[in-house]
């Protein structure tokens, strides 16, 4: 019965917990945050998160150094770009990339990579034909973001996902 009101029961203590120190306590605060976290306890249940199988997680410390370390050089080169750069000597551009990741956690955990890394942007993923696509702040480096992509980010959440 008490799984029924409240599926998830530790996130509705979570939430309301930051609720009441984010806000000045007093019971009506605590009335409101604890409405709002059982509103959020119920449409996460509403939304029905499968469960996701984590295979290799031995990849996971090599995922996270490639992402810091292309975050840090993409800010380095989309800051170069706009300080040192006039605005003609440089093209945005959308790239088509295939992509041979399948599973829908993997995907999205692609697209919060891409679209973390400044210069890019994750726009569409077409999954009928498996294909990407992917805005880019310097087109000049659509081949790295292809290789990066493909070579890089896919066989590392392919080993992890599927």
């Amino acid at each position: 019965m008490i799984l029924r009101l409240f599926p998830h029961p530790v996130l509705v203590i979570v939430l309301a917990t930051m609720w009441m120190v984010l806000t000045q306590f007093t019971l009506g605060n605590l009335v409101l945050g604890t409405a709002i976290a059982v509103l959020a306890g119920r449409a996460l249940h509403a939304l029905q998160p499968q469960h996701i199988p984590l295979r290799g997680l031995r990849v996971l410390p090599r995922l996270v150094v490639t992402l810091f370390w292309d975050i840090i050089r993409s800010n380095i080169t989309v800051a170069r770009l706009l300080l040192t750069e006039r605005r003609g000597d440089r093209t945005s551009t959308f790239l088509l990339i295939p992509v041979a990741l399948r599973s829908p956690t993997g995907l999205a955990v692609l697209a919060v990579i891409l679209t973390a890394t400044p210069g890019t942007a994750w726009v569409e993923y077409v999954s009928e034909s498996g294909t990407l696509v992917l805005h880019v702040f310097d087109g000049a480096e659509g081949d790295h973001y292809l290789h990066v992509v493909n070579n890089v980010y896919v066989p590392m959440l392919q080993e992890i996902f599927e």
